[in-house]
């Protein structure tokens, strides 16, 4: 763990992102590392199929709220999860579970993954990690969330220099440097947010932002959301809800770059 930790910590100082330390935080929680047991977990993709769709035990179907193929839900305030990394997904459904991370979108998630086994939580992951179905497929309708009026939209054109190029007299890194190209995930690390939807960017950037959220590895999402105003979190989100992941120069997306079963490995 010492070791990762101390590698994540060059990968940020790399990206230009200045870590918070802990003692640098007022009472915020440190998740504890998941037992190597759990780590060594290999999810099985149609038994987490089975659990996306149908439920297990008093965990409801993850379908009900992410929706059928998991791209999530602007309305409710889902995120997509269809595609996400498996290191990601496991941890959240792990620090949701240990209450290291709080459900303040619907409240259910801390239940949720209560109810779900190591096991089942390493089989859901795998199965929406392997739900590739591009970007756009999961893009906000920017227009109906505007007509919602429960969120401020931002301005596309505005968000992609900073998910570019960041804002230097804000000191405030491009997501590409730790995101890599449109937010496309530097897995396993750092996960996948181009074609997440809309309003769970914004309210995860302000949940960063305030603190109410500390889950990120070494503060590094705090540090960031810390230095950007309201209207560059809105200006991000609505780049990146629809960006691509691939362009002119390279076609493929990070999967198709990799077995399959990838997904579904430990780590």
């Amino acid at each position: 763990m010492r070791r990762f930790l101390a590698a994540l910590f060059v990968a940020l100082s790399l990206c230009g992102v200045t870590p918070v330390l802990a003692e640098d935080q007022a009472a915020a929680p440190t998740p504890q590392p998941m037992p190597t047991g759990v780590l060594k977990l290999v999810g099985n993709i149609e038994a987490g199929k089975k659990i996306f769709n149908e439920g297990k035990g008093e965990a409801p179907p993850c379908m009900s709220c992410h929706g059928e193929t998991g791209l999530g839900d602007d309305n409710m305030g889902t995120p997509r999860l269809a595609g996400q990394g498996f290191v990601y997904l496991r941890k959240q459904l792990y620090e949701f579970a240990t209450d290291h991370r709080t459900d303040t979108t619907m409240g259910v998630m801390n239940g949720v993954a209560k109810a779900l086994s190591d096991q089942d939580k390493a089989d859901i992951s795998a199965y929406e990690s392997s739900q590739h179905q591009g970007a756009l497929a999961a893009a906000s309708n920017l227009e109906e969330v505007k007509a919602a009026g429960t969120v401020p939209v931002g301005e596309r054109h505005l968000g992609k220099g900073i998910v570019l190029y960041g804002i230097p007299e804000q000191g405030v890194p491009a997501c590409s440097s730790c995101h890599q190209y449109n937010g496309r995930g530097a897995l396993p690390v750092f996960p996948t947010i181009g074609g997440q939807r809309y309003v769970y960017l914004v309210n995860q950037l302000r949940k960063w932002k305030d603190g109410s959220r500390a889950n990120d590895p070494l503060g590094a999402m705090r540090a960031v959301a810390g230095k950007m105003k309201d209207e560059d979190i809105y200006n991000v989100a609505a780049y990146l809800t629809s960006a691509p992941a691939v362009s002119g120069g390279n076609s493929r997306e990070p999967h198709q770059l990799q077995p399959a079963a990838a997904g579904a490995s430990a780590h």
